[in-house]
């Protein structure tokens, strides 16, 4: 007997293989639900559509990043990674599936158009989260911040589902660049210990452009 993971896993699979063999609008419910063994009502009972089905992986990554980010965390910019991080280790675990999901998607127009919104998600559940952990934050940083680091992890991802092998390191590397660009990147420059930067700027400059300036200067 299967546990609801393989389960859930076997309709999702079920679903893409249909979805290319006859393209989504042609494909039923019922037809998903007859070709993973399951009944129609565990089906609307696990997905609540066939969009779902699509996205169903997402809906969990979120949730437990809400569940992550309750946690305390000794750095809010790392935590952002880390859960970037997450949900790309998340899709290398199975790349195959993740390939197939992405050309069911290029290939339906609603589902690009849930996608852009399940993306957006992503990066407010950053946004809002930065701002709760630093109070007194300019929200221009923390949108900044957050959308940067969505944009480069769709990045990187995307040459995953596109066919290339790429390891976590790769993106965790692009990441490092990302807070190192926001000037939060702790032990990020190779300078001495003792050796000091003194710059002078308006006050009203975001911090963000201040330490694009800096880090543009001393590299």
């Amino acid at each position: 007997m299967q546990n609801p993971a393989q389960l859930h896993t076997g309709v999702v699979a079920a679903a893409l293989d249909l979805f290319a063999a006859q393209g989504f609008e042609a494909t039923s419910v019922e037809q998903i639900a007859k070709a993973a063994g399951v009944s129609r009502s565990t089906f609307f009972r696990q997905f609540g559509g066939k969009e779902d089905v699509v996205f169903t992986d997402h809906e969990q990554m979120l949730d437990d990043l809400r569940t992550f980010f309750e946690q305390p965390h000794e750095d809010p910019w790392a935590a952002v990674c880390e859960a970037s991080e997450r949900v790309f280790d998340y899709f290398v675990r199975d790349p195959d599936l993740a390939r197939r999901r992405y050309e069911i998607v290029r290939q339906v127009p609603v589902l690009r158009d849930r996608e852009i919104v399940t993306v957006f998600r992503y990066e407010r559940l950053f946004d809002e989260y930065l701002r709760d952990a630093l109070p007194g934050l300019a929200p221009i940083d923390a949108v900044g911040f957050s959308a940067l680091v969505t944009a480069v992890h769709n990045h990187v991802l995307r040459q995953l589902l596109r066919g290339r092998k790429v390891p976590l390191s790769t993106l965790r590397t692009a990441l490092d660049d990302v807070r190192r660009r926001y000037g939060v990147l702790p032990g990020g420059s190779d300078a001495a210990p003792d050796d000091v930067v003194v710059a002078v700027f308006p006050r009203s400059m975001p911090i963000a452009e201040i330490s694009r300036r800096v880090q543009a200067e001393l590299s």
